[in-house]
């Protein structure tokens, strides 16, 4: 299958999209893959925030909203993806490769970004499935590691084939040209498989309410603390709301770009 666009006849006239080249497609498993595809020189964003990206339909662009999982310095664009086999978009994006072209929108934003949160000592990224995608991005940012004086990835997943770059993140990003150093001593991955054998088994709320989830790597206090501990949530509906409720209930307050507050979502993929 092709996806080739005709270049910029097919834009729409308000110049909000570029065509971008795929670079790069990797298949995880049967339903998840990611990507990468060509950045343009003028294109800039924060790490952890998410942009439009699609392919033409109809005579018209099909766009949907994806994490930016590359960091902000990257000379790429990364995302990471679940394969719907009669979704839209993704029945065909799950088919891209190398040398097709993708439309990619120009303006970039978010609330998973640290200028959403006050300055702290520990940063928490609690992530199910491909809400794995911005804290990619945020791991390896070096901006991350001098705010915080630990980084913790939890990644939760149904099935342990699902945990999407598992082998980098528990090398804590060894080979990164920018935080290979930092994140040795500060980046900590908790992966959590919940239908399949693995050696922590535990949903994210389960993890932190019993305190398991401070047994693996994470200095300081055995709970998490509004005092210290600035926190992001990314995945599934469930559990950003059940999440968020017990950091209201611990005195955290939610955050945005325009009041920075101790743990943020992002509201654009909860409605």
């Amino acid at each position: 299958m092709s996806n080739r666009i005709a270049a910029t006849a097919s834009l729409p006239p308000s110049g909000v999209l570029t065509v971008e080249q795929v670079r790069s497609v990797r298949h995880w498993n049967e339903h998840l893959f990611s990507f990468t595809l060509t950045r343009p020189q003028a294109f800039r964003f924060r790490s952890g925030e998410f942009v439009m990206i699609g392919l033409p339909s109809e005579g018209k662009p099909l766009l949907r909203a994806y994490s930016i999982a590359s960091p902000a310095w990257s000379e790429e664009l990364e995302f990471l993806s679940i394969k719907v086999p009669d979704g839209p978009l993704t029945s065909r994006l799950q088919r891209i490769a190398p040398r097709d072209e993708i439309f990619l929108g120009r303006k970039p934003t978010g609330t998973l970004v640290t200028d959403a949160l006050r300055p702290g000592r520990r940063l928490f990224m609690f992530a199910t499935g491909t809400g794995l995608a911005p804290f990619l991005s945020l791991a390896r940012d070096p901006d991350v590691y001098e705010q915080f004086s630990q980084v913790v990835l939890v990644h939760s997943v149904r099935r342990v084939s699902d945990l999407a770059y598992r082998a980098e993140l528990e090398a804590q990003l060894a080979g990164d040209p920018l935080v290979q150093d930092q994140a040795l001593l500060q980046f900590v991955y908790v992966p959590t498989v919940t239908r399949e054998p693995f050696r922590l088994s535990q949903r994210i709320g389960r993890l932190i309410s019993e305190g398991s989830l401070f047994g693996h790597g994470i200095t300081g206090p055995r709970a998490l603390d509004p005092e210290q501990d600035r926190v992001m949530l990314c995945g599934s509906m469930a559990m950003i709301r059940d999440l968020s409720a017990d950091l209201d209930a611990l005195g955290f307050i939610e955050g945005s770009n325009a009041a920075p507050g101790d743990y943020v979502i992002e509201r654009a993929f909860v409605g």
